[in-house]
């Protein structure tokens, strides 16, 4: 499975595995197995980590709620309750245990629990820093990922330039191309 991390923040690459959410959703944690390579991916744990149809059944709920709070936020709309409770509750359990190894990097060890604790957290995070860069949906009109926008005067405008970038940048390209009367290459 190819996960894209391109959200700048775990929880918004997590509400990510649901594809397309206004068209033909696509669902990328189909089953347990994905859950825990989208986990290592992620590098929400450094590795696997055992995962369960309850453990993912709630990376689901608490996906789906950071999801709905962050359109909250886009939209300037009071928090969901029910989104709200879930990600609280997923935020008060235990938090990954982080090592720095002897080659530099970050070492993160513990259960899937752990590690949704940390995606919850993580979206708390980005909800409540005024200074933090700006929380955007990608442009495209198909394309629902949410990201942090990170760019020079925050004038991104797509979530990743390789899925969804450069399919906006060639449909304009082929829509001057046919206004200019030529036709696209």
């Amino acid at each position: 499975m190819e996960f894209a991390f391109v959200s700048g923040n775990l929880a918004l690459d997590l509400a990510g595995t649901l594809r397309w959410r206004r068209t033909e959703p696509e669902e990328q944690l189909v089953d347990p197995a994905a859950l825990q390579a989208w986990l290592t991916a992620s590098g929400a744990v450094s590795e696997p980590v055992r995962v369960d149809a309850a453990a993912l059944a709630s990376a689901r709920r608490l996906r789906e709620a950071a999801y709905r709070l962050a359109c909250d936020r886009l939209e300037a709309r009071a928090f969901d309750p029910e989104s709200l409770a879930i990600v609280n509750e997923a935020s008060a359990g235990p938090a990954t245990a982080i090592t720095l190894g002897a080659e530099g990097r970050a070492i993160r060890r513990g259960d899937v629990r752990a590690a949704l604790g940390d995606v919850a957290r993580s979206v708390i995070t980005v909800l409540t820093d005024p200074s933090g860069p700006p929380l955007k949906e990608c442009g495209r009109e198909a394309c629902t990922r949410l990201y942090l926008d990170r760019s020079r005067g925050a004038r991104r405008t797509w979530c990743g330039m390789d899925e969804c970038g450069n399919r906006v940048k060639a449909a304009a390209y082929r829509a001057r191309r046919r206004s200019a009367g030529g036709a696209p290459s």
